[in-house]
């Protein structure tokens, strides 16, 4: 005879799923193609889409949702509409202000290769800075960004292998890999950090969350991997 589960704790889970549905639902998705007239938003009208983009955007939501493990209100940064626009600039492939995301049609307009994976690999980095709190060193900044896409299995293939790049703030995809480290060492690191740093930051969040300053730990995963190869600060000049 199969087991019955206690009402209570039925209610219980309902109430966390239906908790976090709705603050899923809450957020609200635009997305507006102002480079139709130039080559590279006609490329994402045929390769991309809006109906795609909206699509993408809520899944990535919930990733990140997922991988900060925030599940209350109070844990979030109040988002009410996130905004993404296709826009003929240059000097980056995207650029996120607040909760408005712009991405590059020139840079679509150019790119060599599958692009609408490529497009998603840049929604799930620019997304993450709408929903991150953004406090301390850019490079960390940066770094959770690029952890996302890791996480997601939406990295290219110029990301930093495990060890490489000489300082641990140094960003994008070296300060991702250091953060895959630390989780490593204690699972929902890089969760507990991004909640900390809703109030400000300061180095000592390595401490109280792994027992060790940042430099330590760096110099600990650097003799792990023992690799001295060095990367260039930013394959991606993603955000601004």
């Amino acid at each position: 005879m199969a087991k019955s589960f206690p009402h209570s704790l039925v209610l219980i889970l309902f109430t966390i799923l239906s908790t976090l549905s709705q603050s899923i639902l809450a957020v609200k998705y635009v997305a507006i193609n102002d480079a139709k007239q130039f080559p590279g938003g006609a490329r994402f009208e045929r390769e991309i889409g809006i109906p795609y983009t909206l699509q993408i955007m809520k899944k990535i939501n919930l990733f990140i949702y997922k991988m900060f493990q925030q599940k209350i209100e109070g844990e979030k940064r109040t988002i009410d509409t996130v905004h993404l626009y296709i826009q003929q600039f240059d000097g980056a492939e995207g650029i996120t202000y607040g909760d408005h995301v712009n991405v590059s049609a020139l840079y679509l307009q150019g790119y060599q290769g599958n692009l609408k994976w490529e497009f998603t690999s840049l929604l799930y980095h620019e997304l993450t800075h709408v929903f991150q709190w953004i406090s301390g060193p850019m490079g960390l900044v940066e770094g959770i960004a690029d952890y996302t896409i890791l996480k997601a299995n939406y990295y290219p293939p110029g990301f930093a292998k495990p060890g490489q790049g000489d300082r641990w703030d140094q960003g994008y995809d070296i300060t991702a890999r250091f953060l895959e480290y630390c989780d490593s060492l204690k699972s929902g690191f890089v969760a507990a950090l991004n909640r900390k740093m809703k109030d400000g930051y300061s180095d000592d969040y390595f401490v109280e969350l792994l027992g060790k300053p940042v430099n330590q730990l760096w110099s600990e995963y650097k003799a792990r991997y023992n690799h001295n190869a060095v990367l260039p600060f930013a394959f991606r000049q993603r955000f601004r």
